[in-house]
This record gives structure tokens, sequence and C-alpha cells, in this order.
């Protein structure tokens, strides 16, 4: 019999979904992170029994990227600007601040492994170069391309 093929994480299309949603019911999404978790970068004050909660409705935050591997964005506490980043493991919930309405992520294997070490993100691998592609190495150089 094959190994159990470990699938790819759901979480980040559940966060844009519910995210999308709460917004097209005029409500404002706030996301509970997990604070202990590496790679989150919050600020510590406001972090209560290892969990922080954030507004991340669009008038609440800016450069808002749902990615599929973190969640980043800049906003204000106490007036001071902060850039927050939020790694999809690390995501606890999503819901409306209104009404509750939202929903709790499920821990997923992919989470799991990646915590234990057993896979690790794209670039963050032993097999990746840390040294910029040479010139004719057969690797194409980043580019960004203005989309309209």
């Amino acid at each position: 019999m094959a190994p159990e093929r470990l699938l790819t994480p759901h979480r980040p299309h559940l966060l844009r979904a519910f995210y999308e949603w709460l917004l097209e019911n005029d409500l404002t999404p706030h996301l509970v992170v997990d604070a202990t978790q590496d790679g989150v970068e919050v600020p510590q004050e406001h972090v209560r029994d290892g969990q922080i909660v954030l507004n991340i409705g669009p008038s609440a935050v800016g450069n808002l990227a749902l990615g599929s591997e973190d969640v980043v964005f800049s906003a204000r506490f106490g007036g001071v600007p902060r850039r927050i980043v939020a790694p999809m493991a690390a995501l606890v919930a999503i819901y409306a601040r209104e009404n509750g309405a939202g929903t709790v992520f499920e821990d997923e294997p992919y989470y799991e492994a990646l915590r234990e070490g057993k896979i690790a993100l794209e670039g963050e691998g032993p097999d990746d170069d840390p040294e910029p592609p040479k010139p004719g190495g057969g690797r194409k150089a980043p580019f960004l391309k203005v989309v309209k």
C-alpha cells in the first residue's frame, strides 16, 4: 500500500473566502493568531494568553496580503506603525467583530509536519541555494510584471 500523500493546506483558501464573505456582508474581519508560533511578528504588548486578535478590515490595515504561507500587513498600534506577519500555521480563527460569524481553523497535517521539520516552506529547505543565480546558470532571474 502506498504511503498517504501529504495534501497542501486548505487554510489559506478558507481564510480568503471567509475574509471576502465577511466584507461582502459589511462585517469587520478579525484574525486570531497564536503569538507563540515561530515566525509571528506582532506587538507583544497586545498579546493575551499567547494570542492576539487583529482587526484586518480594509480601514484598519494597509498593504494586506493574504498569501499561501502567511498574512502580512501594516497597522498602527497606539499610533505607531507596525509590520505584522502571521504564518498560516499560527492562524487560529477569523470572525466578524459584530456577530462572531466566521470559523476556527482545524489543525492540518501539513502544518504539523512543518512544525516538526518534516517539510520546509519553499526557500527554506537545505537544498536551497542562498547565493544568487549565476549568469547562464540555467535559472531565470526573478521579475515583476505590471497587471492592470
